[in-house]
């Protein structure tokens, strides 16, 4: 007995069925679908952990401090955020 009952001559018989069926070159062909397929999907998985992992934009975080401005009306705290635009506005001009 092998594989869940089935005999390897009954595999084998079954192996050249297909074979003859579908042709080695078609084959070849859906194996190599399938295996771009598994290797796409793997990436994007592993693309989806690794945005998952990053830091968000200060801009886009609702849970940033407020801050009072000179009326005494709250503001989002965005100070980081122009911070991080001053420098690479300073870093461009300096290339």
């Amino acid at each position: 007995m092998g594989f869940g009952g089935i005999s390897i001559w009954q595999l084998l018989i079954l192996l050249v069925i297909v074979v003859l069926l579908f042709g080695t070159k078609r084959l070849r062909n859906m194996g190599g679908d399938l295996g771009s397929a598994l290797k796409g999907f793997r990436s994007a998985m592993k693309d989806g952990d690794e945005d998952e992992s990053t830091e968000q934009d200060a801009r886009k975080r609702d849970g940033d401090p407020q801050l009072l401005d000179d009326v005494g009306q709250t503001r989002k705290n965005t100070d980081p955020v122009e911070e991080a635009d001053r420098r690479e506005k300073q870093a461009q001009d300096s290339k």
